[in-house]
């Protein structure tokens, strides 16, 4: 075939797709009808990754397994937003790399609230202003965000996914060359990842000025031409900076994992994980005796963290229950055996969620 003939075939098939589309919205929108009926919960992210999971067996063609996830991710947001629109609290501004998460989740198409803070995300699905709320909650090379941890110990909200994204760093400025730059504005954290790359090419004497986002950054550097910022892509190219130097994080393989709160509990999936938060007695051998039951029960633990209580929750200078432990292992809380471990502790653990597994 030419060129004319297969744009023909293209556009036939696009036609076609219109009307699958159309007719796949249709469902939805029954779906949509009866879930609000019931009060049933519109983000299902365990239907979610069955469906995909079941089309990338089911696919022979060209399609790769991360295309069919991102264009079905798409569709997925724009049903959800035909069902019932919801709003999205994320850790701010536009641009930031929790926006990024949020809309490689949510899609494109969704309503999105930034925030100026984590606890005020959480304080804005706590108050029906949103539905969904998306932090960081921990990075491969920073650790865990404790201002997450402390939210978590004591809001109601429980999380129902969690996304990995990998965190690039963009050096972007109107400056043509380097030696133009007087400033560098970004985060704490970007600077501190991007060490290597500051010595590399001698910038480590210019002034680094701290800011609160990247996106903020790329902001402030669209301003100065004699200044830079230290962002991601997407900021760079929201503020129409030009990008000299991509992936500049002295770690390539730098990942941050987001959750995504909301005020209601998924089903079981079948690959299920768990986060809690257990406060665990000082006394010798309590940490042991309280794993122990995952040992006993053969369930895997994947993650332990602990963290310092709020010292509102004490309730004298003596008070054991000094430290939270997070803690995060495979299973769901309606698993008989993942049950038995949350009545054991029902005083001393806090379930924060159970979710399908990436």
């Amino acid at each position: 075939m030419n060129l004319d003939q297969l744009r023909q075939s293209i556009d036939r098939v696009d036609s076609e797709l219109l009307k699958l589309l159309n007719e796949r919205m249709g469902y939805v929108k029954q779906v949509g009808q009866l879930k609000h009926k019931t009060g049933g919960a519109i983000y299902r992210p365990e239907r979610e990754k069955a469906i995909i999971e079941r089309l990338q067996k089911e696919n022979d063609g060209d399609l790769t397994d991360s295309a069919i996830e991102a264009i079905f991710l798409e569709l997925f947001a724009t049903s959800r937003n035909m069902e019932r629109p919801e709003r999205v609290a994320y850790l701010g501004p536009e641009g930031s790399f929790t926006h990024q998460a949020a809309e490689g989740r949510f899609g494109a198409i969704s309503e999105y609230m930034p925030m100026n803070s984590i606890s005020a995300v959480f304080k804005a699905v706590e108050a029906g202003r949103a539905k969904f709320a998306v932090v960081p909650v921990e990075n491969n090379s920073d650790g865990f965000v404790g201002e997450t941890l402390d939210n978590l110990e004591t809001s109601t909200l429980k999380i129902v996914a969690d996304v990995e994204i990998g965190i690039h760093h963009s050096f972007a400025s109107l400056s043509e060359s380097l030696h133009e730059v007087e400033k560098i504005y970004s985060k704490d954290i970007a600077f501190g990842q991007c060490r290597d790359f500051l010595q590399e090419h001698g910038l480590e004497d210019v002034e680094l000025v701290l800011v609160e986002s990247t996106a903020k950054a790329a902001k402030l550097a669209a301003q100065d031409p004699k200044s830079a910022a230290i962002c991601s892509h997407i900021a760079a190219n929201l503020y129409s900076l030009p990008t000299l130097f991509e992936n500049i994080e002295d770690n390539h393989n730098n990942t941050t994992r987001f959750i995504i709160l909301s005020d209601f509990q998924n089903a079981r999936s079948g690959n299920d994980k768990t986060t809690i938060l257990a406060k665990i007695s000082a006394e010798a051998g309590s940490l042991f005796e309280f794993l122990k039951h995952f040992y006993d029960r053969r369930i895997n633990l994947t993650k332990i963290e602990s963290r310092p209580a709020t010292k509102d929750k004490f309730k004298n200078r003596d008070d054991y229950f000094q430290y939270w432990f997070y803690i995060e292992f495979e299973g769901h809380a309606d698993d008989e055996k993942v049950n038995e471990i949350l009545q054991m502790h029902s005083d001393t653990v806090k379930w924060l969620g159970s979710y399908v597994q990436n």
